[in-house]
């Protein structure tokens, strides 16, 4: 397996394809498993990098606590082990929280980001009161092979894909994915969001209820963010609608030009109308927003 020593830490990745540069993020208790279709079905026009946060999978356990800002400067140094001068980052659910903090501290580092069900802070009941049983429960550990089972289940679309996923996830740390749990509570960089300047892809499932909230925040916070709502989807993005982001993805990249210089900050930009398989979708330039049929 490859692994890469960055930041004082042994982290397993996987490096698959070439062209332009995707790193995704998983959130806690799951591992880069949760993209192996990405890995698959991306490469062949993209460089799909998934890792394992530390504490996580296959990586180290982490001595120094785990915050968002520890991952972010992880995923910086593991760009600079890979050679790569420039990324797009991918974050699925927690894991596009921590997109957010790596693009706020590393701006010039990441071309864009690719939020999949994704939250700038964890503001409702419903949400902080999960994530407070999910912190409860990883701090005991009989009681986190249960969360594990439920999660990884939850995130799979087939029995091949829970069996997978759940011998990744029984790998990691229960101190460190009780530590990652945790930042979800206390992180809140919504009022940062006008900073980033780089396009954003926001993607969420039409059935996401308690999610609404939050693709509205970042649409209404964020400088360049284009959304797309997929039909009848729920929260688990990565594998239970995997077509539909890859292409959602493909489309983004091709409109936004991030293959081109970057464009100056501030000036708005035309995106042509497409429609989407599966999709309705919204975009948002510059603060000028239209549904596209």
């Amino acid at each position: 397996m490859p692994f890469a020593t960055v930041n004082g830490i042994k982290l397993y990745y996987k490096d698959r394809g070439s062209g332009l540069p995707i790193v995704c993020i998983h959130p806690p208790l799951l591992t880069s498993a949760n993209f192996n279709y990405q890995s698959e079905q991306l490469s062949d026009a993209f460089r799909v990098i998934t890792f394992d946060i530390r504490g996580h999978g296959a990586s180290d356990q982490s001595e120094a606590p785990i915050t968002y800002a520890l991952i972010a400067e992880d995923i910086r140094q593991l760009l600079d082990h890979l050679g790569i001068d420039k990324a797009i980052l991918c974050g699925y659910s927690t894991g596009g929280t921590v997109a957010l903090e790596a693009m706020l501290a590393y701006p010039d580092r990441f071309l864009g980001g690719i939020l999949l069900s994704a939250m700038s802070e964890a503001s409702d009941l419903v949400l902080r009161t999960r994530i407070r049983i999910a912190i409860g429960l990883s701090a005991w550990k009989p009681a986190i092979r249960l969360l594990m089972l439920a999660i990884t289940w939850g995130n799979s679309d087939s029995s091949q894909t829970f069996r997978q996923m759940i011998k990744r996830t029984r790998l990691g740390s229960p101190r460190s994915i009780h530590q990652y749990y945790r930042c979800s509570l206390s992180y809140n960089c919504t009022d940062r969001l006008a900073r980033i300047t780089s396009p954003v892809l926001l993607l969420y499932g039409e059935k996401d209820w308690g999610f609404k909230r939050y693709r509205l925040k970042l649409m209404n916070s964020l400088r360049h963010a284009s959304l797309v709502l997929l039909n009848q989807k729920k929260h688990q993005l990565p594998t239970k609608a995997a077509s539909e982001i890859h292409a959602a993805i493909r489309e983004w990249v091709d409109l936004s030009g991030l293959e081109q210089p970057r464009r100056e900050p501030g000036r708005k930009e035309d995106l042509q109308q497409a429609e989407l398989p599966g999709a309705m979708t919204g975009m948002e330039v510059s603060g000028e927003s239209r549904e596209l049929h």
